[in-house]
């Protein structure tokens, strides 16, 4: 028992040795990326500023934004998997759906990423943070000539301490990891994903300093007399947030028109984007200054209106566009545009005190979030660690179990898994048969717990050739019971895989 028991211990302690390897590059790497960022959208800023008294240094602005989409167009077509955000390619890359080399992702990723997000459109840093962490990860995984289950690990801690270097959110990041990537806990890739994440968040702690990212000031508590307001803005954000969902999966829909190359769709935001940043130089970006603004600079309802409408349209217009860029930070700042709205309009005709209208900024950032992302735990500390105030979990935690209730109601599916099934529908599987081991989570409200594997009528095409139970790994037989948290690695063909998935979802959900 006690040689066991070591054993275990200096398994963690590997894989935390290993989890801070990936962390001290990826907070580096994705340090670097973000300060790049922010120094370069003060510069396309600064020049809107000088274009509005030198009108016809606009030309030479056109042509060079044409060079720049042509340029980052042509990185998306030598490596597809570098457009969007690049949580669905990792999800995918996880679920062994999506497969490519980690090396030229990394650095297209990373310059295509920094030309588009730093260029002003209205897209965010965090999808392709993540993307440059799960790279090292992946990347070192490969130097270590690490196992599949080893190279799991990494890469989620990479993709972890990707998005705490971003958003200087550790915790955040790791329940990201638990709640949006995985879909199911394991403690090592815990444990592995919560060093990176802390030593990211360190290195970008030193360079950007110890105020939290979106800081709003003092707030005050808001009392529970106000609960009622609460509760029709996450009804309201939950309808919003399903629409949401709709309109950005129906954006290639729309892009496909266009008579040229998917990899060249770029040029209509680099090029829409101008008008915008002429005259609102100070709405470019992802939206994180918005949001530092709103309270400050006393919008009336009907300016708060258009700049909702200007902001979801256009963010709209530049990921559809495929660029490199995510949708973290634009959900976030269209959330605290509503919540702002919603506020101002309660204080004008509801009698709420003005000097709540912060408080419903903060609440309706995470419950719009969660209701497109569909991960409330995420979006509640998420928004907690980026304000820096724990004083408003309660109605955090309240505006995002209605905004969640109302998008489930709906039909709605996480974002980002209904982003990869899109990509992975895509894909052609040149193999048919190559055979892959996917994993499949025993949750609480699966009809699998307390089940003998010969009472479940298994999909086709399908062998279950392992149980992971508790650090253990279980050989099945008929009358094997299953367990909540027993985590089962199922054989099948690649181009099965996705099939799988959805069917065991479907079958083994408790109706």
């Amino acid at each position: 028992m006690i040689k066991k028991l070591h054993k275990i211990d200096q398994t963690r302690l590997y894989f935390i040795l290993k989890g801070g390897i990936v962390g001290i590059i990826s907070g580096i790497l994705v340090s670097i990326f973000r300060l790049t960022i922010e120094k370069m959208t003060e510069y396309v800023q600064d020049f809107y500023l000088f274009a509005q008294r030198e009108p016809l240094w606009l030309i030479f602005w056109v042509i060079l934004s044409v060079f720049v989409a042509i340029f980052v167009g042509y990185l998306i077509k030598a490596q597809p998997h570098i457009s969007g955000s690049g949580i669905p390619q990792v999800e995918g890359v996880l679920q062994e759906e999506v497969h490519y080399r980690w090396f030229p992702v990394l650095w297209r990723k990373f310059i295509g990423g920094i030309l588009s997000v730093g260029s002003g459109l209205f897209l965010g840093r965090e999808g392709p943070s993540i993307q440059l962490g799960a790279s090292v990860g992946q990347g070192l995984s490969s130097a270590y000539q690490s196992p599949k289950y080893e190279q799991k690990i990494l890469i989620s801690s990479g993709a972890s301490a990707g998005l705490a270097a971003a958003f200087n959110a550790p915790i955040a990041a790791v329940l990201f990891i638990v709640e949006e990537i995985h879909h199911t806990f394991s403690p090592l890739i815990c444990l592995t994903s919560l060093v990176s994440a802390i030593i990211a968040n360190f290195i970008s702690l030193y360079i950007f300093g110890l105020q939290p990212v979106l800081y709003l000031g003092h707030m005050y508590d808001l009392p529970l007399k106000h609960y009622g307001l609460l509760l029709i803005m996450g009804l309201l954000l939950g309808v919003l947030g399903r629409m949401y969902q709709k309109n950005l999966l129906d954006l290639p829909k729309w892009f496909n028109k266009l008579a040229i190359p998917s990899y060249l769709y770029g040029l209509v935001p680099f090029l829409l984007v101008i008008p915008i940043g002429f005259y609102f130089p100070h709405l470019l970006g992802g939206g994180n200054q918005i949001i530092l603004s709103l309270e400050e600079n006393g919008y009336s309802l009907y300016l708060l209106l258009l700049l909702f409408l200007l902001r979801y349209l256009f963010s709209m217009i530049s990921y559809g566009s495929n660029l490199p860029g995510g949708i973290f930070l634009p959900i976030l700042s269209l959330g605290a545009i509503l919540g702002a709205l919603f506020g101002l309009f309660s204080i004008e005709f509801l009698g709420l005190e003005s000097y709540y209208l912060k408080n419903f900024i903060i609440v309706a950032m995470a419950g719009y979030f969660t209701a497109i992302g569909k991960a409330p735990l995420t979006a509640i500390i998420l928004v907690t660690e980026m304000v820096g105030s724990i004083n408003h979990l309660m109605p955090l935690g309240f505006v995002s179990l209605v905004a969640y209730i109302v998008v489930d109601s709906l039909g709605g599916h996480p974002i980002y898994e209904s982003l990869l099934d899109r990509l992975v529908s895509y894909k052609k599987i040149a193999n048919t048969n190559e055979k892959i081991v996917i994993e499949f989570p025993v949750t609480a409200e699966s009809i699998l717990d307390g089940m003998p594997i010969r009472d479940f009528v298994w999909p086709e095409e399908t062998l279950l050739v392992t149980i992971q139970r508790n650090e253990q790994d279980i050989l099945p037989h008929g009358d094997t019971i299953l367990k909540m948290d027993d985590t089962l690695l199922i054989l099948t063909d690649a181009n099965h895989a996705t099939a799988v998935r959805k069917e065991l979802r479907k079958k083994t959900l408790i109706k």
